[in-house]
């Protein structure tokens, strides 16, 4: 039943996309010569050769579309990889219907008709996907269109996907049940789910009623997975597998395809590529940005330093950045000359004897920050990112927090995600630490600009800066 209703909606969506299709060719041409930016100067063509050339639009993008298998089912998918998917088709389709158009010479057609027809395309299309997706989801939440799973392995691997598929209604996964190993379990209901069998009894339990099963086997049943393959390869299930070496991957994991072999990258950085140029360039604009309007109030600063304390108006001061390199911060000096000689590296406490007067002032606004921005201008730190630390407290805080080096897979910043949500100074490490591993795993241009954004609207003031 499952599997006809699935054609129904994979045949609805396909003749949706032909009709919307359709309907964008028809108003690339009305929006062409109808809107006054480009004027008409051979006068308006007639519309019937446009009409007749739908026919073979549509078997393009029909056959395109399929081919891609852009209906194939998406219950995980999110909108964004769908709609560069239908970017890349579409793209693709447009192409070939330009060469077609060169090809035959049958008529002129305009050029502008196209590109409209692309943009039309992929906005039209991308909102109707989105509509449908959004609508299947509120009927899988409200219960239909359910989809039946069984998970093989009833261990935390097992019960953390259970959890997980029970937080998301929309996706439309049902479990029915756990095989498990152990047959004392058989008969515990556990997350919410009973245990039906054993391993052995598998080929009784798949029935044609189930559709999905997720394998979920820790690495001490490796042996298992073999005979339980050989035992879904008999039956239309579609087969999921979970690996168990998920419970090492602690950054931006990975998967990629060598040789046919998978690979799975456990710790990677999101700066390459693209990434890596467009964090670059924000950093650049909004340095050189930020150095234009602060220098008036730099240069007071300078001045005050001056002249309430002697020595240099600049501290600087080793700091570890990305991939563990060390690197000179630049800061305003806030404290008496030689302030170490006797207590060693050590934080700053509040009521610290070793600041100036001026200095207290600037740490609690965070002014004496200011001149980082040169850092970031020479790419040794980032305006977003976490903040850097001294070599000597580094060494410690490996000891005690074992994934602490994972912040150096990203560029230092002035600002970042555990300071904006009030982590700074004399705080947790440990909640520091985990923001900002969720900062670099989830790490975007729109997350920086909206840290710089709360950066502002809560001010540069903290009561544990000192």
């Amino acid at each position: 039943m499952l599997k006809r209703h699935s054609e129904f909606f994979k045949n609805l969506l396909f003749l949706s996309d032909l009709l919307l299709i359709s309907g964008c060719w028809v108003a690339a041409y009305f929006i062409r010569f109808s809107v006054t930016f480009f004027p008409v100067t051979k006068g308006i063509p007639p519309i019937e050769p446009y009409l007749w050339l739908i026919i073979p639009i549509l078997l393009v993008w029909g056959i395109c579309f399929s081919s891609l298998h852009l209906y194939r089912p998406r219950r995980m998918g999110s909108h964004l990889a769908e709609f560069v998917d239908l970017a890349k088709a579409n793209s693709l389709c447009i192409l070939i219907l330009v060469a077609l158009s060169f090809f035959l010479k049958t008529y002129d057609f305009s050029r502008l008709v196209i590109l409209y027809f692309w943009v039309l395309n992929l906005v039209v299309l991308g909102f109707s996907r989105m509509v449908f997706r959004e609508i299947m989801r509120l009927l899988r939440r409200l219960g239909y269109n359910q989809r039946h799973v069984v998970v093989i392995g009833a261990g935390t691997l097992g019960q953390r996907l259970v959890q997980t598929l029970h937080a998301h209604p929309e996706l439309g996964l049902k479990v029915g049940g756990y095989l498990s190993r152990n047959g004392s379990k058989v008969g515990q209901v556990l997350q919410g789910v009973p245990v039906i069998g054993t391993f052995k009894q598998a080929r009784d339990l798949f029935t044609p009623q189930v559709d999905v099963v997720f394998l979920c086997l820790p690495p001490a049943m490796e042996n298992e997975a073999q005979r339980l393959m050989d035992i879904l390869s008999t039956t239309t299930a579609e087969v999921k597998i979970i690996p168990s070496i998920y419970e090492f991957i602690t950054l931006r994991a990975e998967a990629e395809i060598f040789g046919g072999l998978p690979i799975i990258t456990l710790q990677g950085s999101p700066l390459y590529g693209w990434n890596l140029f467009l964090k670059r360039w924000f950093d650049v604009a909004g340095s050189l940005m930020a150095l234009a309007l602060t220098l008036p109030l730099m240069g007071l600063i300078a001045g005050l330093i001056k002249m309430t304390s002697p020595g240099p108006v600049l501290y600087r001061q080793k700091r570890i950045g990305l991939d563990g390199s060390s690197f000179d911060i630049i800061k305003f000096r806030t404290m008496n000359l030689n302030a170490e000689s006797e207590t060693g590296p050590v934080w700053a406490q509040s009521g610290d004897a070793r600041c100036t007067v001026l200095g207290k002032r600037l740490r609690q606004a965070s002014l004496d920050e200011l001149p980082q921005f040169w850092n970031v201008l020479m790419g040794e730190m980032s305006i977003v990112g976490p903040r850097p630390e001294r070599p000597e407290f580094i060494h410690k805080f490996r000891e005690q927090f074992p994934q602490y080096n994972l912040r150096h897979k990203m560029k230092a910043g002035i600002t970042g995600w555990a300071q904006v949500n009030g982590f700074r100074g004399n705080t947790s490490w440990e909640q520091r630490l985990a923001l900002d591993m969720y900062y670099i795993e989830h790490w975007s241009l729109w997350l920086d600009v909206k840290i710089m954004f709360l950066t502002c609207w809560k001010g540069f003031f903290h009561k544990e800066a000192y």
